[in-house]
């Protein structure tokens, strides 16, 4: 029976390395393909004159869109940052999903508001609302304070979608500062290309960074390890993966803290899904689906340089509900659109991007995790084949290290957000760093996500939130 186990984790240990390298290689290609797409946005940006996008007439309108959940910490700087904005004719519509805490009386109280007699008319179903409040002050007259019964953030979403007066809809976290010019940034995808139904823009950690009246006036790191880690990862997973995949029509998905759509079509699709914690994700590839079934030409696109800056978790506990919420949310979308795994009928989608996501983003922390418990168990068994695990130790580490430093050289080659040559050192140290105990930690995180999903969890989990005065650079 011992022997038994011995040859089936060893096999298994094989199987792991084999499949880190198939991983690899993947990521390589993925990693070059970011490195052409943004050397080409890079040369195509710099003939463009965003100052004629701020000042034409025939710019479009926008609907910001901000649901706000127990905000009080950072509701009042990221509105005001949000009516700050360079860009020409947008409202501001700040959705209080419900509020227990004082969220809805700051709105009130520091802008003045009072309730409107605006009519509401739901084309996408929702729970319903309390009222519409409008400020009495001049230079606030593009806010729309939106409040309602709890129904969570794609109820609150769609509210604001039914309140927004304008054809194009930027939805974003109510915790989240935008960069002055980031609007301008994600409007010129649509104003180029017609066929363009939404575009995401990168999401950075404010966490280090001096925010001075709603806008980020220097960029730093944070002197707590947990969010330096996060910095890494949405280097990973913006400028290498979503780069990527945005180059062939297949990005699976917009974050949710920051994502211009045109109304119209999400409408079309019935708006955002309110019985899965991955809504962001779950409405683009409704999107992609409806769209490709309908046989229609669109484009779902990401740029890599508006910046929206959001507050990341600095606690274990805190970073381990939301990594497995963002897993339970993964594995929710592919299960409602499995039609369209390895499905030709939608083209890249099903064939190339939902495979990727399920075979790496989705199965890769198990198969990652059991990995090292085969390891550890053959250790304690002295059965441990020791070439294999010291190819098992460098495969996994290349695999680790190689994209999380070819993002962060990716990001400071291009954008160079990060000027102090002591946070660019430190980037590229917990690149390597977080090989050893983070990321086996976040695959955990992620297993479990999984094992609750199927236990039938569906709950966001508190996302508690201490806002942007409270960082330290």
């Amino acid at each position: 029976m011992e022997a038994l186990v011995d040859l089936i984790l060893n096999s298994y240990l094989v199987f792991v390395v084999l499949y880190f390298i198939g991983v690899n290689l993947t990521y390589t290609v993925l990693l070059a393909i970011s490195v052409r797409e943004i050397v080409n946005h890079m040369r195509h940006d710099r003939f463009s004159n965003y100052r004629l996008i701020v000042q034409s007439e025939l710019t479009p309108p926008v609907s910001i869109l901000a649901p706000a959940y127990n905000e009080e910490a950072t509701v009042i700087q990221s509105v005001k940052s949000l009516l700050k904005l360079g860009y020409g004719k947008y409202e501001v519509v700040v959705i209080n999903d419900g509020s227990k805490d004082k969220t809805l009386a700051q709105l009130t109280a520091e802008f003045e508001m009072y309730r409107s007699r605006q009519v509401y008319n739901p084309r996408i179903e929702a729970k319903p609302v309390r009222g519409i409040y409008k400020s009495r002050l001049p230079e606030y007259k593009n806010l729309v304070v939106v409040d309602k019964e709890n129904g969570g953030k794609a109820d609150a979403l769609n509210v604001g979608i039914n309140v927004a007066r304008y054809e194009y809809v930027c939805c974003i976290d109510a915790d989240s500062i935008l960069e002055d010019d980031a609007l301008q940034k994600v409007m010129k995808s649509f104003l180029e290309d017609e066929q363009v139904i939404a575009v995401g823009g990168i999401v950075r950690i404010a966490n280090g960074c001096e925010v001075v009246n709603g806008r980020v006036v220097k960029v730093g790191l944070s002197n707590q390890l947990i969010p330096i880690f996060q910095v890494i990862e949405y280097f990973r997973a913006f400028l290498s993966g979503r780069m990527s995949w945005q180059a062939v029509n297949g990005l699976l998905i917009i974050s949710g803290a920051f994502g211009l759509f045109k109304r119209s079509a999400v409408l079309e699709v019935g708006g955002y899904k309110h019985d899965t914690v991955g809504e962001d994700m779950e409405l683009i590839v409704r999107l992609h689906r409806f769209k490709r079934e309908k046989r229609q030409r669109y484009r779902i696109v990401f740029v890599p340089d508006p910046v929206c800056w959001t507050e990341a978790p600095d606690t274990v506990k805190v970073l381990s509900r939301q990594r497995n919420r963002w897993h339970r949310g993964l594995l929710d979308t592919m299960l409602i659109h499995r039609k369209m795994f390895l499905n030709p009928q939608y083209g890249v989608i099903g064939m190339a991007a939902m495979p990727y996501f399920v075979f790496v983003e989705l199965l890769g922390p198990v198969i990652e995790f059991f990995g090292y418990l085969a390891m550890v168990v053959l250790v304690i068994m002295g059965s441990l084949n020791l070439q294999l695990g010291i190819l098992f130790f460098i495969v996994a580490l290349f695999y680790g290290v190689m994209y999380s430093v070819g993002a962060v050289l990716l990001e400071e080659l291009s954008f160079q957000r990060y000027p102090n040559p002591r946070d660019l050192a430190m980037l590229l140290s917990f690149g390597v760093l977080e090989n050893f105990g983070y990321r086996q930690l976040t695959a955990w995180w992620r297993v479990k996500g999984i094992w609750d999903y199927f236990r039938g969890k569906n709950a966001w989990g508190s996302m508690q939130r201490k806002g942007f005065s409270t960082f330290k650079t």
